[in-house]
């Protein structure tokens, strides 16, 4: 310990602090107590200093910082909603705030979004297109199996042939990443579906992550906005199969609802799956209509509320460096999306005219786009929300089976050997 005297000697009293790497290890340790139990996020990080005239480091001020951020950033969200409703735009309660925060955002400002909201926001609408699935849509959706499994044979193929895509065109411009990095990095960034467990895998396999996070960001956000208003454009909307079984709002229903719903997202998140609170929550709202039990209907301003919410999340992903993040690899996974929605709409085609359902509904169905999103454009325009929902999970779920497994098949030998 080292001896600090105060800077008159008169009283000839001494006070001792710890030492600097001590101070800095006790720091540390209690940030990690902090961020375990979930305090540290709203705490300011502590200043540690190796002479404090006190035996114990001074405690902070809590900082709401980051709650006023939260609190800033939906308020945009939602003028961004209030303009896009006044102009009739399609989904104005996630489109507004998708652009608005993405905007915002890049420019610099200091957005922010709590995952908790999105988790609400992920459960409500999972509850809410759950109620779709009365028995004659589950037995329709039953009988057109084969063609989901094509279409899931369709973007495990169309995936893998961007990522080679991807690769080819950057593998030579981007000399200074190792060539197995590279074909990771093009190869998870090509894979349609699952985007935060596509940057998880990418990272185990030594990929270039920024790359692969910014591929699936921007891909997401041009299919969301890009289809709603193709949809809209076209006059394509109130062709709903089936109405939800339940369209009045119980609010003791919907109170048991939420406690149900609630319980199988945190029973899909004990378990490790994955969007436990979107597929939680969808799985027994289903089981609840198939069943018979029509508890309550989700009311039209807290799905509104969870759009904006799941639109923020999106949004706060972009930053000012986004754009300086390798342009010219951002502009071709702009491109190669634009020519990805066009070849999925033509595949959907294909597939309506074999199934004898709507084009518009196979093309949410078949888009390139997260199953969030594309159900939740699917239940406000009326565009068969049951079958696109069947499409994008079943999709999801052989995504995040198959795509890691197929890397190895594929690269495995190869990886080992490049440099």
């Amino acid at each position: 310990m080292r001896r600090v005297t105060g800077a008159s000697a008169a009283g000839g009293n001494t006070l001792q602090a710890p030492s600097a790497p001590v101070a800095i290890r006790r720091a540390a340790q209690r940030r990690a107590r902090e961020e375990r139990t979930g305090i540290g996020r709203y705490y300011a990080p502590r200043a540690v200093s190796a002479a404090v005239p006190s035996r114990s480091l001074a405690r902070s001020c809590p900082s709401f910082r980051f709650p006023l951020r939260v609190a800033a950033t939906l308020a945009l969200a939602l003028v961004a909603a209030g303009l896009c409703l006044a102009l009739h735009t399609p989904l104005p309660w996630m489109i507004g705030p998708l652009l608005a925060v993405s905007l915002a955002s890049i420019a610099g400002a200091p957005t922010a979004s709590a995952n908790g909201l999105r988790n609400v926001g992920q459960w409500t609408i999972g509850t809410a297109l759950g109620l779709y699935f009365t028995p004659q849509v589950v037995a329709l959706v039953a009988s057109i199996w084969w063609a989901i499994v094509l279409a899931i044979v369709w973007a495990l193929v169309m995936g893998g042939l961007f990522g080679r895509w991807l690769e080819w065109q950057h593998g030579p411009r981007m000399s200074h990443v190792p060539k197995r990095s590279m074909r990771a990095t093009a190869y998870f960034s090509g894979a349609i579906g699952g985007a935060s467990e596509m940057t998880l895998m990418a990272e185990r396999v030594g990929a270039r992550t920024d790359l692969v996070a910014a591929a699936h960001s921007l891909r997401l956000v041009i299919v969301t906005i890009a289809i709603p208003f193709a949809m809209q454009w076209s006059g394509l909307h109130g062709l709903e199969i089936q109405p939800p079984a339940v369209r009045d709002v119980q609010w003791g229903g919907l109170a048991l609802l939420a406690l149900a719903t609630g319980a199988g997202a945190l029973a899909m998140r004990a378990t490790g799956r994955n969007n436990p609170w979107f597929i939680g929550p969808l799985l027994v709202a289903i089981g609840f209509t198939v069943g018979g039990w029509q508890l309550s209907a989700v009311p039209p301003w807290l799905s509104n509320g969870a759009q904006l919410v799941i639109a923020v999340s999106l949004g706060v992903r972009f930053s000012r460096e986004f754009l300086h993040t390798a342009p010219r690899w951002l502009l071709s996974v702009a491109g190669g999306t634009v020519v990805l929605i066009a070849l999925c709409a033509g595949f959907a085609f294909l597939l309506a005219w074999a199934t004898g359902l709507h084009p518009a509904t196979l093309i949410l169905g078949t888009s390139p786009g997260g199953i969030a999103e594309m159900a939740i454009t699917a239940k406000v325009l009326q565009l068969g929300v049951p079958v696109v929902t069947a499409f994008q999970v079943c999709r999801l779920i052989a995504v995040l089976l198959l795509v890691g497994p197929m890397y190895g098949w594929l690269y495995g030998r190869k990886g080992r050997s490049a440099p």
